[in-house]
């Protein structure tokens, strides 16, 4: 819409997008104004939660040798969250992989990296299998203690806020963002929409091939999430010359290879859409329609095969399109 600021930014390692409508009340600030503090909120996020980050507070938690450890408010949502999509995924999306993360080579940051090719990776790949939950992961001995203010773990486990951190994000601004008529938010594909004027007309959501980068159409949204996983934006080759990429297995600790190259799932949050669309992902082909029924979504095989599922609104073909924009 033409009376709405278009706002950018990097953050988090992503492209991070505002679209900000009118003033609901003459009060509020101007868009440009709330886009400004929306863009340093965001910034103070990534940076007091990013793992590559040496004094934030989250590499605190991970090397603090305590079993209890005092944590703020914002840590102690970054981990909730983490642990509400462990709970809602029944293990398979979880927060406590950092060390097999760093084994699979991703102990660093990747943003600027280019990466790997997706074809050749999917040629090299090991048969494909859905993933399994791990019954002895260390994410149910996590403890967020919100009236002592502390988190308590083991000592040596390790959290990883990543994916859910963005779409943690993405919902906060959202929220902070009320007072407008209409907005979105997109942290790195991780999209939050809402507003009144989003109830008259929707945004659409494009969403994009993982393998070609061609459009197969649209999510129309009005409210809620809509989040894409895929294994194209941060795949490479570990130090044996293997590929790898950053959604693990939690039985095997490694990539997961699946017969699913992306996914683009809605949900009533973002952080919840996030978690579908891992979800989904990591039970391939023969899970992922039931994770996506209840809000709907996309799938792409390996073969670059798209497959609509569930309730979407908006339009969805060809065999060429997953990663979601606004």
């Amino acid at each position: 819409m033409s009376d709405e600021l278009d706002y950018s930014f990097r953050a988090m390692g992503s492209d991070i997008r505002l679209l900000v409508g009118p003033r609901l009340l003459p009060s509020a600030p101007l868009p440009l104004d709330a886009a400004d503090r929306e863009r340093a909120f965001v910034l103070d996020f990534a940076r007091r939660l990013s793992r590559f980050v040496p004094d934030s507070e989250l590499s605190a938690l991970n090397h603090d040798p305590r079993p209890e450890v005092p944590a703020s408010a914002l840590l102690r949502a970054a981990v909730s969250a983490g642990l509400w999509a462990a709970q809602r995924s029944e293990g398979l999306v979880e927060p406590t992989l950092v060390q097999s993360l760093e084994r699979a080579g991703y102990a660093h940051s990747l943003d600027g990296a280019e990466p790997a090719s997706m074809e050749a990776a999917l040629a090299a790949a090991p048969p494909r299998r859905p993933a399994r939950p791990d019954p002895s992961s260390a994410w149910r001995e996590v403890v967020v203690d919100d009236q002592a203010g502390v988190i308590r773990r083991p000592p040596g486990v390790m959290i990883d806020t990543g994916g859910t951190g963005k779409g943690l994000c993405a919902d906060a601004v959202a929220y902070r963002l009320s007072g407008y008529t209409r907005f979105v938010v997109d942290c790195g594909g991780d999209i939050a929409v809402g507003g009144v004027g989003a109830q008259l007309q929707p945004y659409e959501i494009t969403i994009e091939h993982p393998l070609s980068g061609d459009s197969i159409g649209v999510l129309e949204l009005t409210r809620g999430g809509v989040a894409t996983s895929g294994l194209n934006i941060r795949i490479w080759r570990d130090r044996q010359g293997r590929y790898a990429h950053h959604l693990l297995d939690p039985s095997t600790g490694a990539p997961a290879w699946t017969g699913l190259v992306g996914v683009t799932a809605v949900g009533a949050s973002a952080l919840e859409a996030e978690t579908l669309s891992k979800l989904a992902l990591l039970l391939g082909p023969e899970g992922a329609p039931r994770v996506l029924a209840e809000h709907g979504g996309v799938i792409v095989h390996d073969s670059g095969e798209v497959q609509a599922i569930g309730p979407i609104e908006g339009s969805v073909t060809g065999t060429a399109g997953a990663g979601a924009r606004a």
